[in-house]
C-alpha cells in the first residue's frame, strides 16, 4: 500500500521513537513494551486504522512459528546439556591451544548459526563457552566474541540461519538450491573474513597456553533425544525450503514434538520448557510489523523503492552497504522489515535482494544494538559477570564487519 493515510512525520515520529525504545529500553523496561506502545500509539491517535494494524500483525505469521520452533529447540537443548556437551567436546579438540580453540568454537559457531539460527549461538552457545574457557584455564572473552561475530556472519548460509532472512524475503524466499547458488561464496567469504579478523585482534591472548582437557559433561538420554530431534528438524526445514514452503509451521511442528519427545522421556513435562522461551520476543516482532506497516503507508517504501529500481549492481551493492551500517542505528530487525518492503516493492529482482539481505545480517557485526542475537549475547556474558561496554565492541567492531561486509558483497557480485 503506498497511499498517504497520515501525515508521514508524525508517523515516522512514533516509529522512530518506538525504535529508540527498543534498542536503549529507557527505565529497564523489554523491548517488547516499547514496540506494542508505539504500535498502539499509531492506531490509539488514528495514524494507522486498526484493519492495517492487523494486516501488519498477520504478515508475521510465519516469522512467530519460525522463532518460537527455534526458541523451543533452544530451551531443549539448553536444559538438557546437549551444547555444554559440545562445548568440552571443543575444548578436548584444542588440545592445549588457544587458537585452536578459537577455531573450534568458531566452527561450531558456524553450525550452530546455519542450522539453529544466530539468536541459539548468542543464547545457547554463549555460556557454555564461557564455561569450557573458564574450565580450561583461558581468557573468555575472544571465544566469547566469537559467539557474537559469528552468529551474524554466518546467518545468510541458509534460510533458516536467521529469522530476518524470512523478513527480508517475504513470501518470495528463494527454494534451496537457489538461495545455496547465490549466498554460498558471499557466506564463506564472510565467515573466512570474520575470523581472520578475530583472530589478527585477539592473537596475543590466544597465545597464551590453556589445558588440554576439561573434566566430561555426560549426555544425558534426555541430550541425546533432543540432539536426534534437532537434527530431525534442522532435515525437515531443509526439506521444505527445498521445497520452496515456508519454514515456519515445519519448524514449529517439528521442534514441537522434539519437545514432547524430550518431555516424555524426561517425565519432567512440558512447564520447565515452555517456561525457559523468551515469550516477550513475539510481541516485540509483531509490533515492529506493525510499524513498518505504518511507514509503508505513509508512501515510504514506494519512494525508496523508486531510488534503487533499475539501478543496477552498484546501486544494489550501495544499498546493502548502506542498510548494513544503518542496522546499527535502528537495530537490523526493524531495518530487515523495511529493507525487505521497499525490495519487493522494487520488483525483488537482481542482485538487489541479496545485496541487503547481506546488509541487514551481516551489518549488526559493527555494534550491540545491531541485531537481537548481539542484544542477547551481551545479556548474557552481563549476567556471567562480564562486562564489554558498547565502545568496546564498537572499536572491534570496525575492524571485524568492514572487511567481511564488502568481501561478501563483493563476492555477491560476482
Amino acid at each position: 500500500m503506498s497511499a498517504l493515510i497520515a501525515p508521514a512525520p508524525a508517523v515516522w515520529l512514533v516509529a522512530l521513537l518506538a525504535t529508540a525504545g527498543v534498542i536503549l529500553r529507557p527505565f529497564r523496561w523489554p523491548e517488547a513494551v516499547w514496540a506494542v506502545a508505539g504500535a498502539a500509539t499509531l492506531v490509539l491517535t488514528g495514524l494507522l486504522p486498526p484493519e492495517l494494524a492487523w494486516r501488519g500483525v498477520l504478515r508475521g505469521r510465519d516469522v512467530y512459528l519460525f522463532l518460537l520452533g527455534m526458541m523451543l529447540l533452544a530451551e531443549v537443548g539448553r536444559r538438557e546439556g546437549l551444547f555444554d556437551w559440545l562445548a568440552v567436546f571443543a575444548v578436548r579438540a584444542a588440545h592445549g591451544s588457544g587458537t585452536r580453540l578459537l577455531a573450534v568454537v568458531y566452527g561450531v559457531g558456524v553450525l550452530t548459526t546455519a542450522f539453529l539460527s544466530n539468536d541459539a549461538t548468542a543464547v545457547v552457545l554463549t555460556p557454555a563457552v564461557l564455561a569450557a574457557a573458564r574450565a580450561a584455564g583461558a581468557k573468555p572473552m575472544p571465544h566469547l566474541y566469537a559467539c557474537a561475530f559469528v552468529s551474524n556472519a554466518a546467518s545468510f548460509v541458509l534460510p533458516i540461519s536467521n529469522p530476518a532472512n524470512l523478513v527480508v524475503f517475504g513470501g518470495h524466499m528463494p527454494p534451496l538450491g537457489e538461495w545455496l547458488l547465490r549466498f554460498t561464496l558471499p557466506s564463506a567469504a564472510a565467515i573466512a573474513a570474520t575470523y581472520a579478523s578475530l583472530w589478527l585482534t585477539q592473537r596475543r591472548v590466544l597465545a597464551e597456553p590453556i589445558a588440554p582437557a576439561v573434566a566430561p559433561v555426560p549426555l544425558s538420554r534426555g541430550g541425546r533425544v533432543a540432539g536426534v530431534g534437532i537434527g530431525a528438524t534442522v532435515v525437515a526445514m531443509l526439506s521444505a525450503s527445498a521445497a520452496g514452503i515456508d519454514l515456519g509451521w515445519p519448524t514449529f511442528l517439528a521442534s514441537g514434538a522434539t519437545a514432547l519427545a524430550v518431555a516424555l522421556t524426561t517425565r519432567r513435562g512440558f512447564g520447565p520448557i515452555l517456561g525457559g522461551i523468551s515469550w516477550g520476543i513475539l510481541p516485540l516482532v509483531a509490533g515492529l510489523f506493525v510499524l513498518v506497516e505504518a511507514l509503508e503507508a505513509t508512501g515510504a517504501v514506494g519512494a525508496l523503492a523508486g531510488l534503487v529500481r533499475g539501478g543496477g549492481t552498484g546501486t544494489a551493492l550501495a544499498a546493502g552497504a548502506i542498510v548494513g551500517l544503518g542496522t546499527n542505528v535502528t537495530n537490523n530487525l526493524p531495518a530487515g522489515l523495511l529493507a525487505g518492503a521497499v525490495v519487493q516493492a522494487a520488483g525483488g529482482a537482481g542482485v538487489l535482494p541479496g545485496a541487503i539481505l547481506i546488509g541487514v545480517d551481516l551489518g549488526p557485526n559493527l555494534s550491540v544494538t545491531g541485531s537481537l542475537a548481539t542484544i542477547l549475547w551481551m545479556a548474557v556474558i552481563r549476567r556471567e559477570g562480564l562486562t564489554v561496554s558498547d565502545g568496546q565492541f564498537l572499536r572491534l567492531g570496525v575492524l571485524v564487519m568492514l572487511p567481511a561486509l564488502m568481501l561478501a558483497l563483493g563476492a555477491l557480485a560476482l
